[in-house]
C-alpha cells in the first residue's frame, strides 16, 4: 500500500480547496436549475413555484390547486400524487359493498329496532306527552328535526354511501363528541369559558335534538347521500326535501385543544370553543371518527356565487352546559341539491378562496 501523501507547500493546500469549493458550487447550481425547470403535471407551468408540491414516489410536482380535490395546505410528511396513490377517481363504487346486518354493526344500531318500524314524527311523540290545558304563546322560529325517507330501500342506501365513504378515508362512524387520553378532556368543553359567553338552546330546541339523536340511534338518518365529484371530493346531497330551520346533523368527531393542532393537515376540523384563554380553545377533529358531517363542502362565502349556494349553516350552541355544533338548514333545501356552508363563520382564518 502507498504511504499517505503529504502536501508540500501552503499553496497546494489552497489550490485543493479552491477544487472543492469550485465543485461544491457547480453541483449547487445544477441542483438550483433543476427546482427552476420543475413544472406542475397538469397546468405544465413553473409559476407558483410556493405552491408546488412533489411526489414523494416519482418526484413530479403538481400545483395544489390544480390537483382533484384541491389542496388547501402544504402537506405534512409523506405525500404521494393522485396517479401513485391510486386517488386520482376514487367515486363511491357500489351501494351493495354493504349489507344490512353489516350496516347495523357499522352504526352501532340495533338490529330488532333498524326498519322495523315506521318513521314516527316528533309531533306524534308530543301528542303522546301532551298533559292538561293547551297554552298558546306567541309563535318563533324554531328548530326542526330532520325528515327521514319512508322508504327503507332509500335509507339504506343513503347509510351504505356514508359507510362506504367513511372507510374509504380510514374513518369509524361517530355521532358523539369523542374525548380520548392525550387530547381535551371531557371537563374542557364548559360552555361557560367561551368568551362573552354562548347561546343556550331552549328547552324546546333541545327536545328537537335529543329526538333527531335517538332518529340517528334507531337508523333512521337525515335524507342524505355522500357522492364523489372529482372537482370536490367527497360532497353531501340531499335525497328529499328539507325545510329551513331543520336540524341536518351535529358535527362528531375527537375533542381536542386547538394548540395541539397548529401543525395538524387535518381538512375538517370545527371550532368548538373559544376560550377567553386561547390555549383552552377547542375544535372538533373529524379525520379518525366522524359522521355526515365531515363530508359537507366548504365555499368561500365572500362572493357572490358562494352566498348563493349556501344552504347550510354552523351554529353553536350550549346544551347541558357543554358546547356543540349543529349544521341547521338556512333555507328550503331541494332534492338533488348539495349541501355547502361557510367554515369561516367566526376566525374568517381558514383560506376559503381555495374552494371551487
Amino acid at each position: 500500500m502507498a504511504p499517505p501523501r503529504k502536501y508540500r507547500s501552503m499553496k497546494e493546500i489552497m489550490r485543493v480547496a479552491k477544487r472543492v469549493a469550485a465543485a461544491a458550487e457547480a453541483e449547487a447550481d445544477a441542483s438550483d436549475e433543476d427546482d427552476d425547470h420543475l413544472v406542475c403535471e397538469q397546468c405544465g407551468s413553473g409559476n407558483r413555484a410556493e405552491e408546488l408540491v412533489l411526489c414523494d414516489k416519482c418526484d413530479r410536482g403538481y400545483h395544489m390547486l390544480c390537483l382533484r380535490p384541491i389542496m388547501t395546505r402544504l402537506p405534512i410528511g409523506p405525500w404521494c400524487c393522485p396517479a401513485c396513490s391510486g386517488d386520482d377517481n376514487r367515486p363511491i363504487k357500489s351501494f351493495k359493498g354493504f349489507a344490512r346486518k353489516k350496516l347495523a354493526y357499522f352504526f352501532k344500531i340495533e338490529k330488532n329496532v333498524m326498519f322495523t318500524r315506521k318513521c314516527t314524527s316528533l309531533q306524534d311523540v308530543k301528542r303522546r306527552r301532551r298533559r292538561g290545558t293547551l297554552v298558546f304563546q306567541k309563535k318563533r322560529r324554531r328548530l326542526l328535526p330532520y325528515v327521514p325517507s319512508e322508504d327503507p330501500a332509500r335509507r339504506l342506501a343513503q347509510m351504505r354511501s356514508l359507510a362506504l365513504a367513511l372507510t374509504s378515508d380510514n374513518m369509524e362512524f361517530s355521532n358523539d363528541l369523542n374525548y380520548k387520553s392525550g387530547m381535551a378532556p371531557r371537563e374542557a368543553n364548559q360552555s361557560r369559558f367561551e368568551i362573552g359567553g354562548m347561546q343556550v338552546l331552549s328547552k324546546e330546541d333541545t327536545e328537537t335534538l335529543k329526538y333527531c339523536r335517538a332518529m340517528c340511534k334507531r337508523g333512521e338518518f337525515p335524507p342524505l347521500t355522500v357522492a364523489f365529484d372529482l372537482y370536490e371530493g367527497y360532497t353531501v346531497e340531499v335525497d328529499g326535501p328539507i325545510k329551513d330551520m331543520t336540524i341536518i346533523a351535529e358535527y362528531a368527531g375527537d375533542v381536542d385543544y386547538i394548540k395541539n393542532r397548529e401543525k395538524d393537515d387535518c381538512d375538517s376540523m370545527m371550532t368548538l370553543l373559544l376560550a377567553s384563554d386561547s390555549s383552552k380553545n377547542l375544535v372538533v377533529c373529524a379525520d379518525k371518527l366522524g359522521n355526515i358531517s365531515r363530508f359537507v363542502s366548504g365555499i368561500n362565502n365572500h362572493t357572490v356565487e358562494g352566498r348563493r349556494k349556501q344552504n347550510t349553516k354552523c351554529v353553536r350552541y350550549s346544551v347541558d352546559d357543554g358546547c356543540v355544533v349543529l349544521l341547521i338548514a338556512t333555507r328550503d333545501i331541494a332534492k338533488g341539491e348539495r349541501l355547502y356552508y361557510d367554515y369561516n363563520g367566526y376566525e374568517h382564518e381558514y383560506p376559503t378562496h381555495n374552494f371551487v
